[in-house]
């Protein structure tokens, strides 16, 4: 039988149908690759290269005059360290317990003898679409004292209903003798979401977490919105926004042309600053997702297959 399917193999391999598969994979993948890592590369090069160079246009991989200052400004931005200290712990702190409460929900809903599991997952795919508005929800975390506070960032998002979904299919898809088992040997509901079903969802909790830590450490539109006045409780991404608005500013307001910046040392352009605000920001994540990335191929492929 082994010989039959070696056998098989042999000849599919040498197919005229495999091999032009192959190279069209191939060359779709190599095409797919340099569509990937063009801008990030290109985004690298400029951060590196002098402000007023980059005007000039024609930079693509390389840096053509090579600068450190587009850093050196970024990073001498007031207020610059305590931003990262909060980004840092918001998303560590948020990913934390944003993973542990949706689970918790999930689990709970997930459970075939919950008696109000249809209403309240009709309830989450209804907070999916419907929002309470800007101005309401501003009034409420003022109302609860969530406003100039740290907090904000991490109450409000404790929970959503899109990663709520995709745990709770996942647990339903567990095999519901597994929890039959361990109540036969006294096991409560905690201790089955403790001990067996939350080791199970490994590859749905690390991509959960991805998307909840992503979008903690991208945001800055609620410290702007709820942390304006408390420059103690400002984030990262907060301080880059202000930094590249005032240089956007600055050069509009200027008139300044190119030969003008050329004569001042040091001048520094919206595009340089976006440029290395967007590779310090970017690093943190890459770095964080070749240690997810086996958990995040399986979790994406959540539902695909029913049986």
């Amino acid at each position: 039988m082994a010989e039959e399917v070696l056998s098989y193999n042999k000849k599919r391999k040498h197919t005229k149908g495999d091999r032009v598969f192959t190279i069209c994979n191939t060359v779709y993948m190599v095409l797919f690759l340099l569509v990937t890592l063009y801008p990030v590369l290109n985004t690298l090069a400029i951060s590196f290269n002098d402000a007023t160079d980059s005007l000039r246009g024609g930079i693509y991989l390389w840096p053509r005059e090579f600068t450190l200052y587009n850093y050196q400004t970024v990073l001498s931005q007031q207020n610059l360290v305590t931003g990262l200290w909060i980004s840092v712990a918001r998303t560590v702190l948020g990913t934390v317990l944003g993973l542990l409460v949706t689970a918790l929900l999930a689990f709970m809903c997930s459970r075939p003898k919950y008696l109000l599991k249809k209403q309240m997952n009709l309830f989450w795919v209804i907070t999916m679409y419907v929002g309470g508005g800007l101005i309401p929800v501003f009034l409420l975390f003022k109302g609860l004292q969530l406003t100039n506070s740290f907090w904000v960032y991490i109450i409000p998002g404790l929970t959503g209903a899109f990663n709520l979904l995709v745990i709770r299919s996942y647990m339903e898809g567990l095999p519901v003798s597994l929890e039959e088992s361990a109540q036969l040997d006294g096991a409560g509901y905690m201790t089955i979401f403790a001990r067996i079903t939350l080791p199970l969802c490994t590859p749905v909790l690390a991509t959960v977490a991805l998307f909840i830590a992503v979008g903690h450490w991208n945001s800055w539109f609620d410290a702007m919105l709820y942390n304006r006045m408390s420059p103690q409780y400002t984030t990262l991404q907060y301080e880059l926004m202000k930094l590249l608005s005032a240089v956007t500013t600055m050069n509009s307001s200027s008139g300044a042309t190119i030969d003008s910046m050329k004569s001042s040392a040091n001048a520094v352009t919206p595009t340089s600053v976006r440029s290395a605000a967007s590779i310090i920001t970017m690093v943190p994540i890459v770095c964080l997702y070749p240690f997810l990335q086996r958990y995040f191929v399986t979790g994406m492929t959540l539902g695909a297959v029913k049986e």
